[in-house]
């Protein structure tokens, strides 16, 4: 049997694809960025935390800062790498927010700095215009590899 479709998209979820590595991703990204608020914000236990903040500091999506000195305490914070998960975090919420909410409420709106309610979209950086599924043609990279799977299957 071959190999599954080389992908970005698997090796991205490798890495931070795991619920409560995404969930540190969001605490960090609104500013909570010590552990015990991290613990308290994201409800998972606290050997889970601890070695998913280990993971993505290991990565180079955080970075881990000392606060305190006695006795020592680290803050973390997203690294650029980090910081350009933030749409990808952006778009699963507001796509949440259509589909998994109930009578329209959303849990948080977020506001960008022209004051007014940000609705995350993705748009080809060359023309500007928002993407739907009918507008793109893939092209695999990979040897051996078709649109539909493995070449000669």
């Amino acid at each position: 049997m071959k190999d599954a479709r080389p992908c970005s998209i698997a090796e991205t979820l490798a890495l931070v694809g795991e619920k409560y590595s995404l969930l540190v991703m969001r605490e960090v990204m609104l500013g909570a960025t010590r552990f015990d608020q991290l613990a308290r914000n994201i409800g998972a236990p606290r050997d889970v935390l601890t070695a998913r903040l280990k993971r993505l500091v290991d990565i180079g999506v955080l970075e881990k800062a000392e606060y305190s000195d006695r006795p020592k305490r680290y803050e973390y914070r997203p690294t650029r790498a980090g910081l350009e998960l933030q749409p990808v975090l952006l778009t699963l919420m507001a796509w949440g927010d259509r589909h998994l909410q109930e009578d329209g409420f959303r849990p948080m709106v977020m506001e960008h700095t022209c004051g007014h309610e940000l609705v995350p979209r993705v748009v080809c950086r060359e023309c500007g215009h928002e993407i739907e599924h009918g507008d793109l043609t893939a092209h695999p990279q990979s040897p051996g590899w078709t649109v539909t799977g493995p070449s000669g299957a």
